[in-house]
């Protein structure tokens, strides 16, 4: 393989559920395949904004999410060349279940077996086979015959339990002609810690390029890694574009990045510089002010309900994006938008005093999750984009409006299959925000 071709090659790591191991794999492929000095990226399914910095981590390259719900394919096609092109192989890791999307337009459900059926990739099936054994040829059988456009090119045996265990479902899925090309022993060791909204983030881990080292060591051990890089096929599309890529919201743009706030999409700054705009980082957790040179301030989401006393106390921090919201443009999403209100109530029932730039509380003491794709229409121009453009997104948070303010809403919002959900967010003045994570325009 030779990136200075183009030839990258590629393979989805799917799975019949989350929770399967799936982000265990990939991570520890990835950086086994680095360490045979393999030019390799990885990349994510869906609308996932912690998985990509694992595979960051683990790789040295940018992580990418390919979403086909939330992006237009002329934008999804573009993102999987840019992967590909300095990449001499590609891992896609499944968000979910394999087939799990929502009901669309074919192609566009945002499930990973829509990446497979318009690139013709391969599939590697990882299976947990805890508490079964040649059941899961049976799973594997369904997966394999469930859609003729999605073909499953391999599987690996996850939380085994012992050699016999390996033998006995391993043998009943080759025996339907489907290769069992790795199986990888049951360690709690293993597990990537977790929060509310899923995997603790790749910059928070203790040691986490040791931790990857013992993934890449255990898969070294269980996969047969030349036989999964023999799997792999061209991942070579055409006629992507960037049109649909969100634009930058300034020539120089502040961007809080710390524990707190880090929830943005990969694609969306590297688009933003590819347009020349400049990113500045600040970090609020250690009480910085955004740069008073730059055009605009984004905050991210992430997790501020963590930080919520520091970010209180955080005197230059609140000083000076008040100052800043007073003359240009502020635009906070799902974290970045709590804090931007009045206060957030944590998990623990203390209320904190945020920025107050917009006149709503939320709080965390009665948790509900909210979790879906989004489609959203400006009422007014912000740093999305002028008034009446439409957003495709998402949402995953557990957090609650607990007093909606006055503040004009920023945006009529309806879920992916396009009923209608209401008003969302806020905006006053210079200042805009929402729980909405914007992923790409509607072309």
């Amino acid at each position: 393989m030779n990136a200075r071709k183009m030839n990258a090659r590629a393979i989805i790591v799917g799975a019949p559920r989350s929770g399967s191991g799936k982000t265990s794999v990939t991570i520890g492929l990835l950086r086994a395949m680095k360490r045979r000095g393999i030019a390799v990226r990885g990349a994510k399914s869906g609308p996932d904004y912690i998985d990509p910095g694992f595979h960051a981590e683990a790789t040295g390259r940018d992580g990418v999410n390919l979403d086909s719900w939330a992006m237009p394919p002329g934008l999804l096609s573009a993102l999987a060349a840019d992967a590909a092109r300095d990449a001499e192989a590609v891992v896609i890791e499944s968000a979910m279940g394999l087939f799990d999307g929502i009901p669309a337009a074919a192609g566009r459900s945002g499930a990973a077996a829509d990446l497979a059926r318009l690139y013709g990739l391969p599939v590697l099936l990882v299976l947990d086979v805890s508490g079964q054994s040649q059941t899961a040829a049976a799973v594997a059988k369904g997966f394999a015959s469930y859609d003729p456009a999605v073909r499953i090119a391999g599987v690996v045996l996850n939380r085994l339990g012992s050699e016999r265990h390996r033998r006995l479902a391993g043998e009943a899925i080759e025996a339907l002609g489907i290769p069992v090309v790795g199986g990888v022993a049951r360690d709690p060791s293993l597990t990537l810690p977790e929060r509310h909204l899923g995997l603790v983030q790749a910059g928070e881990h203790e040691d986490i390029d040791a931790y990857i080292d013992r993934l890449a060591d255990a898969m070294e051990r269980s996969i047969d890694i030349d036989r999964v890089l023999g799997l792999m096929t061209p991942l070579a599309p055409v006629g992507g574009d960037h049109t649909a890529a969100l634009p930058p919201p300034g020539q120089r743009i502040a961007l809080a990045d710390d524990a707190a706030f880090s929830f943005l999409y990969p694609h969306v700054a590297n688009h933003w510089r590819r347009m020349g705009a400049e990113i500045v980082p600040f970090s609020p957790l250690t009480d910085e002010a955004p740069d008073a040179s730059s055009d605009v301030c984004w905050l991210p989401g992430g997790y501020p309900e963590l930080h919520a006393g520091r970010l209180a106390a955080a005197r230059t921090f609140r000083a000076g994006l008040r100052g800043f919201a007073a003359a240009k443009p502020v635009h906070g999403e799902c974290g970045g938008f709590m804090v931007m209100g009045e206060g957030l109530v944590d998990a623990e029932g203390t209320r904190h005093e945020m920025l107050g730039l917009l006149g709503h509380a939320t709080g965390f003491a009665k948790r509900k999750m909210n979790l879906g794709y989004r489609q959203a229409r400006l009422k007014a121009d912000c740093a999305l984009g002028p008034a009446g453009t439409a957003v495709r997104g998402h949402e995953f948070h557990y957090a609650q409006v607990i007093d909606a303010g006055a503040d004009d809403p920023l945006a009529e919002i309806a879920d992916g299959q396009g009923n209608a959900l209401g008003a969302s967010g806020g905006r006053r003045g210079h200042v805009s925000g929402t729980f909405f994570h914007a992923i790409a325009r509607v072309e």
